[in-house]
């Protein structure tokens, strides 16, 4: 019998879950075994999973779960070195040279554990199955609007949770005070840009949306520059092409505020070079240039800045596959378990 156990979050700031008490009871519906941790930050309360008729565990118990219990979360787990044994489902950030990427990956050759990440769940034409992307461009771009407004008169404000998109789209207008900066988006096709668009011309924002045919030439792209927010809203892989050079502050720009929604700037695909971390709900941005002022939005957990709006979208997303877990060896599974394999070969501890 396949047992998903659901393990708490363990990160700070972070309420989303990827499965809602109708998916659990979906899963026990077909025979499955579901345990959920108890969690006091979850969106959703665990008495609505205990309704279900789940099996609830202390928070972070996982550790102890049966062997063949698969382990699934959203976010990383503690950075230490235990080993895993473990089959974990969440988001590794461990295939494009993170170095606690590698580290992760070193816990699983160790422990004998296999990693699915989410990012790497796709269909056969490589399309992801399953993502937050839509609510970590919308609210990307609310938080990196935010930082526009703040410019001049003090640093960007910390930022927590919204009850809902419009609510914070209401607090950004106020912000903003009639303020209409232009803001170029690449990846405007895709889940993300196009959320990080919705959510500037609902403000009345003119939005330059590119995608592939506007970037195939590989650069240079000095109409980055050109524009007082740029939103990069693409995945880092090889060959990714450079959209603001580690130069940018030197040359002519109009470019005021840069909200990297991607946000992998360890990776060493980074398209955006003037920065080398991630920020933060307490400090939003990382202030790259001064004279004139170039600050850097790079919250790597945005979508929780709207947890129930992103895990309702995302669980629905997901639910189809989880219902398929009985075969593991298979579809996105399967597909997912290879990119661990070649990732696991070139471990070295």
């Amino acid at each position: 019998m396949t047992h998903l156990w659901v393990r708490a979050e363990s990160r700070d700031n972070e309420e989303r879950v990827g499965i809602l008490p109708d998916g659990v009871a979906a899963l026990l519906a077909q025979g499955m075994e579901v345990t959920v941790e108890d969690s006091l930050t979850r969106v959703i309360p665990t008495a609505d999973y205990a309704a279900t008729g789940a099996t609830i565990a202390a928070e972070g118990s996982w550790e102890n779960a049966p062997t063949d219990a698969i382990i699934f979360g959203l976010k990383e787990l503690p950075d230490n070195d235990t080993p895993l044994r473990h089959s974990h489902i969440m988001f590794g950030h461990a295939y494009k040279g993170q170095p606690a990427g590698q580290r992760l990956l070193a816990r699983f050759k160790r422990g004998g554990g296999t990693l699915y990440d989410l990012e790497y769940l796709e269909d056969p034409d490589g399309r992801r199955v399953a993502a937050f992307g839509y609510w970590a461009g919308y609210a990307g771009a609310a938080v990196s609007l935010l930082a526009f407004a703040a410019q001049g008169i003090g640093p960007c404000p910390s930022v927590t949770t919204w009850p809902s998109s419009e609510a914070m789209r209401d607090d950004v207008r106020t912000a903003l005070n009639g303020a209409t900066p232009n803001a170029l988006v690449i990846g405007a096709l895709g889940r993300v840009g196009t959320g990080a668009t919705d959510l500037c011309e609902a403000l009345g924002l003119a939005v330059t949306k590119w995608d592939m045919d506007e970037t195939a030439h590989g650069g240079p792209f000095p109409e980055v520059l050109d524009h007082k927010l740029f939103f990069n809203c693409i995945l880092a892989r090889p060959g990714t092409p450079v959209f603001v050079p580690a130069d940018a502050c030197t040359r002519p720009r109009k470019l005021r505020v840069i909200g990297d929604i991607a946000c992998d700037p360890d990776s060493d695909f980074s398209p955006i070079k003037v920065y080398d971390r991630v920020t933060s709900w307490a400090e939003p941005v990382v202030r790259a240039c001064e004279d004139p002022p170039l600050d850097v939005m790079a919250i790597d957990n945005l979508p929780s800045l709207l947890p129930k709006e992103s895990s309702d979208d995302f669980a629905a997303q997901l639910l189809p596959h989880l219902k398929t877990l009985d075969a593991l060896d298979s579809s996105v599974w399967g597909r997912a378990k290879r990119y661990f394999d070649d990732h696991i070969q070139k471990v070295t501890i």
